[in-house]
């Protein structure tokens, strides 16, 4: 189901058919640094994480992670996924965050800001006005994006005791 376009993007919800994506995408250096190492050692563990995850989210709160697809000729279906973004609900925060990730060779470019706009801008319709993010606080490039975004920082969290702690943000939609 698609959830949003923007101009260079296509935001839709996660399938079966994006296990492999989500396979490479939980394993890039830089998500296990940032974000946590799901250990995900196989593509079946990889499908069993999205039945889990985002595809059971979505049926039971009607929002989650979504795929990513930048616009692109010549792709069979015009669409190549580059990362994915969307809303979370998390047993550790009592509000609905906004979270993402995107494979090395699209970051740098703006996408994560265009697809975290086009969910800022989702949000409110399916009920959310107001929406937390939490990053690790050596992640300038996400720390940086999220006040791009117009979200405050509200302090710094353990969200569960033996974690290395992280960056809390808010916004108001």
């Amino acid at each position: 189901m698609e959830i949003a376009r923007t101009a260079r993007l296509r935001l839709r919800t996660a399938s079966l058919d994006d296990t492999a994506f989500y396979y490479t995408l939980v394993n890039d250096p830089a998500f296990i640094e940032h974000i946590g190492d799901r250990g995900i050692r196989s593509l079946d563990d990889a499908r069993q994480a999205l039945l889990a995850g985002p595809i059971a989210m979505q049926e039971t709160r009607g929002h989650s992670l979504y795929m990513v697809e930048l616009k692109e000729e010549g792709s069979p279906d015009g669409h190549v996924a580059i990362g994915m973004c969307g809303l979370i609900k998390r047993d550790t925060l009592d509000e609905i965050d906004i979270g993402y990730a995107y494979l090395p060779e699209w970051r740098g470019q703006g996408y994560a800001f265009e697809a975290a706009r086009a969910v800022l801008d989702y949000a409110p319709t399916i009920g959310i006005r107001r929406l937390l993010a939490i990053t690790s606080p050596n992640n300038l490039a996400s720390n940086g994006l999220l006040r791009k975004l117009g979200m405050s920082f509200v302090h710094f969290t353990h969200l569960v005791p033996e974690d290395a702690g992280s960056n809390l943000y808010s916004l108001e939609l």
